[in-house]
């Protein structure tokens, strides 16, 4: 199986989002961008619209105000969402979310189908990514039978189904200990590396998201700082007139 040859670039402009008739403000007003094979951490208090976030870039919802760029495809002019997320979008969640009655490599397939694949496509591809991801001796292994730590891994070779160019982590740590959060780290970093993935991730430990190249903090639905690895060359700062928080590059090696 190839890797992709990169990531996308995300470019969120000026963007709210309200709930409950206006009553809650996810987001207001929120701009950044991220290049070609980022890793960004977004963090920041709960309810702050971090997985708010998340969602309107995966195209699972749509914001009131404002645009949002995938690769250079608007997604408020989407004609098929669904085809988007399943073709450039790959979604990590803080529960693994697998199907209990399915085997690991028939859960990394579920997203494979409608996709043009033959059963023995599917099922090789979903070897290989399961390899990638350390777990080749629990292929017919269910879930239940699967540590906390394997079962994240499961899902992570799950949102790589269909090499997506980016990917969307929601507190993929959030459910596990340190030293296991720690490996899921430690594997997105080198997936990154790999395949050159555009890595957009929500946490709130602090660990965590030092290991990114740069780290975003939401409150109260705004974009109120930033953190880039040193020697990193920034964009604008948030709250500039018509400025884009911009994230730094992938780490050299």
């Amino acid at each position: 199986m190839s890797p992709v040859d990169g990531g996308v670039e995300v470019v969120v402009d000026k963007v709210s989002k309200s709930f409950e008739d206006g009553r809650i403000q996810a987001l207001v007003d929120v701009s950044l961008r991220l290049q070609p094979g980022d890793f960004v951490s977004l963090t920041g208090p709960s309810g702050c619209g971090k997985s708010t976030l998340l969602n309107l870039i995966g195209a699972l919802d749509r914001p009131d105000s404002g645009s949002i760029s995938v690769g250079g495809r608007r997604l408020e002019s989407l004609e098929n969402p669904a085809g988007y997320r399943a073709g450039t979008v790959g979604f990590v969640f803080q529960f693994h979310n697998l199907i209990p009655t399915l085997t690991a490599l028939e859960n990394v397939q579920v997203p494979m189908f409608g996709r043009g694949l033959t059963r023995r496509g599917r099922e090789e591809r979903a070897r290989l990514l399961l390899e990638e991801c350390a777990l080749g001796h629990r292929l017919k292994s269910h879930p239940s039978t699967l540590s906390g730590g394997e079962r994240q891994r499961v899902a992570v070779a799950r949102a790589l189904a269909n090499d997506p160019p980016l990917l969307l982590a929601d507190e993929p740590t959030g459910a596990l200990d340190s030293a296991t959060g720690a490996q899921i780290v430690a594997l997105l970093l080198a997936l990154r590396e790999q395949r050159g993935m555009t890595i957009l991730l929500v946490t709130n430990d602090g660990d965590v998201a030092e290991e990114a190249d740069r780290t975003l903090r939401l409150r109260d639905g705004r974009v109120v700082e930033g953190r880039a690895v040193p020697g990193s060359v920034s964009g604008s700062v948030p709250g500039t007139a018509g400025g884009l928080t911009r994230a730094a590059g992938p780490r050299s090696a």
